[in-house]
């Protein structure tokens, strides 16, 4: 049953407050990562919501934005491109990407930086479905949505696990449709 399902994904997601800094709220998935049955049922709920909504889809997109390996998302979406029997293709912190690639800059709350993915990730036209582990601002979600923009894919949805609604990214994703599992204030 799918409501047991989302009850024990987000009884796995612990509150960290002050962390990174005063005043901030922490949604911390460690917990979730660690329960195997807890991952299953969020890659199930996943699966069971990319397939009831999109017939047609050829890769999951992941941001895979740090050095190495301390990026939630990226541990979300070959799992689910795998169940859907599909490819997975990165996007990633500028520079960590062999080949030609394609590359935009974006604003974060403390400076800027860049994302890329390789020019031949995906062909013109392809269906994409971006996902990573949370939605706060807006900015590294945008980025990858303009970079799978510039290789011509279509975006089918920016898909997460968390949204921090009170911080409106879902609204700077303009058209682009979006789905999180799970909200908070």
């Amino acid at each position: 049953m799918s409501h047991d399902r989302l009850r024990r994904v987000r009884d796995r997601v612990r509150p960290f407050p002050d962390f990174p800094e005063p005043g901030v709220l922490f949604r911390d998935i460690s917990p979730l990562l660690k329960d195997p049955v807890a991952f299953r049922a969020l890659i199930d709920l996943l699966e069971d919501h990319v397939r009831a909504s999109f017939p047609k889809i050829d890769f999951i997109a992941g941001e895979y934005w740090w050095n190495g390996l301390d990026s939630r998302g990226f541990l979300i979406g070959p799992p689910l491109a795998q169940r859907l029997g599909i490819g997975f293709v990165p996007v990633r912190k500028k520079g960590k990407l062999p080949g030609p690639t394609e590359s935009v800059s974006y604003s974060l709350e403390y400076g800027k930086a860049e994302l890329e993915i390789q020019s031949d990730a995906v062909e013109a036209g392809q269906k994409v479905v971006i996902v990573d582990d949370l939605l706060a601002t807006g900015g590294t979600m945008c980025a990858a949505c303009e970079l799978l923009k510039k290789l011509k894919a279509e975006i089918l949805e920016c898909l997460v696990v968390i949204e921090l609604k009170s911080l409106k990214g879902a609204e700077k994703l303009n058209s682009i449709p979006f789905y999180s599992l799970l909200q908070y204030d």
